[in-house]
């Protein structure tokens, strides 16, 4: 079947700006791809063949063709052309047949195929695609149909080249470096151990602390188990189990998500330590793994900061009629700190009195209240203002507690 009305072929001028050139002659590797980009048409109608050649050189490509299949095959194994356009319909070998045997020929399984059918059987573009064919246009097709077909397949057939070159490129490096292969290796597999410890610091610490522990080559000292003084945040929402109770799941995770992503954000900025999540509740650490003197300074500011970033939340959750409000605790202190799980799940924790204080005077906070012990005020005294709020008396603790409400954050005056 012929191929149908010839198109008004395209002007020089138009195909030399509107299709890809490839240069050179060869890619590294073995893989041909010529300039012009080289075709191999293959059908039993002479009419069909000289459409095709007529269409494709018009677009500046350069066309050989086959009458029939055994041809086409020699051809192909002769031209190595990047592109094949191959006729179903055949006499003595049919085009599924071609694809079959080309794709099992390891030096040219890579050049793609465009079946041409004049069926609109898709039984015939099914078969010919599991044997191999790449793409199909069906008889008679459009010629701007054909062209988008070409240029794809051509660019499929380059980066295929690129990819093939590249990876013969490597394997002669390979073995060009065979003495090297030991320490190739060794340092490979240093690589591996510093990612997997890098994996497992960001699991719990911030980006830069992980990133700052893994250069002192010390990490997994740094996380063993240690006493050390620290200051613990503990914050959560107000309501927010009645919230749960009565709201629908989706917006219970809608919450939690709005309410992790405005906190996180402060805790990295401020590069705390995130020890947990407990539900809405959020456990921040200062002055490990890594030390800072201003552990309690970074934990206040963190606060007073989480704080402003809360009330715009909070403002849009009052409008959607969700009662939450937000509140802090903050404790100084020693514990023990280091790492508990097992082999396969581990937490960063600290475990201590100081842990306990924070929680029971985030929970003794109202909302928008920050709550601090006496040992968090006196190191940051001058930097905030503050009022007394009184002894509490709060659980797990024999005897009343002193605390105090962080009204503003000043912090130093800045240098000039």
């Amino acid at each position: 079947m012929l191929l149908g009305a010839m198109v008004t072929l395209p002007s020089h001028s138009v195909r030399a700006s509107c299709f890809p050139r490839f240069a050179g002659s060869f890619l590294e590797g073995g893989s041909a791809v010529h300039d012009p980009p080289r075709i191999l048409a293959v059908d039993d109608t002479p009419e069909n063949l000289e459409i095709l050649r007529m269409r494709l050189e018009a677009n500046g490509y350069e066309v050989a063709t086959a009458a029939d299949g055994e041809e086409g095959l020699a051809k192909a194994r002769e031209l190595t052309p990047d592109l094949i356009l191959l006729d179903i319909m055949m006499p003595k070998l049919d085009g599924i047949s071609v694809v079959r045997m080309l794709k099992h020929d390891q030096s040219l399984r890579s050049i793609p195929v465009i079946l041409v059918t004049a069926k609109a059987d898709t039984r015939d573009v099914v078969e010919g695609l599991d044997a191999g064919g790449d793409d199909y246009l069906t008889k008679p097709f459009e010629h701007r149909a054909l062209l988008a077909r070409v240029r794809s397949m051509l660019r499929q057939k380059a980066l295929h080249d690129t990819v093939a070159s590249q990876a013969k490129r490597l394997e002669d490096q390979a073995t060009q470096l065979s003495d090297w292969n030991r320490s190739l290796e060794q340092t490979v597999a240093e690589q591996v151990t510093e990612l997997e410890r890098m994996a497992r610091l960001r699991r719990f610490l911030p980006e830069q602390v992980a990133d700052l522990i893994v250069a002192a080559g010390n990490g997994d000292a740094l996380l063993q188990s240690h006493r050390r003084e620290v200051t613990v945040v503990f914050c959560d929402l107000r309501g927010f189990t009645a919230f749960a109770e009565t709201a629908e799941p989706e917006e219970v995770m809608t919450v939690l998500a709005e309410y992790h992503s405005c906190l996180g954000e402060q805790i990295v900025r401020h590069e705390g330590t995130l020890e947990r999540f407990v539900g809405d509740g959020i456990v921040v650490v200062f002055n490990d793994p890594l030390p800072c003197a201003d552990h309690s300074e970074r934990a206040v500011s963190m606060a007073a900061a989480m704080r402003d970033a809360i009330d715009g939340h909070s403002e849009r959750w009052r409008k959607r009629d969700y009662l939450l409000g937000f509140g802090i605790g903050i404790a100084r202190g020693h514990a023990t700190i280091g790492r508990i799980g097992f082999d396969r799940r581990s937490d960063y924790a600290v475990i201590g009195t100081v842990s306990n204080h924070a929680a029971r005077l985030c929970e003794a906070a109202k909302s928008r209240q920050i709550l601090v012990s006496q040992r968090v005020l006196g190191a940051v005294e001058s930097l905030v203002e503050s009022v007394l709020v009184g002894e509490l008396t709060l659980k797990g603790f024999r005897r009343p507690m002193p605390a105090y409400e962080i009204v503003r954050w000043i912090g130093r005056p800045s240098s000039r």
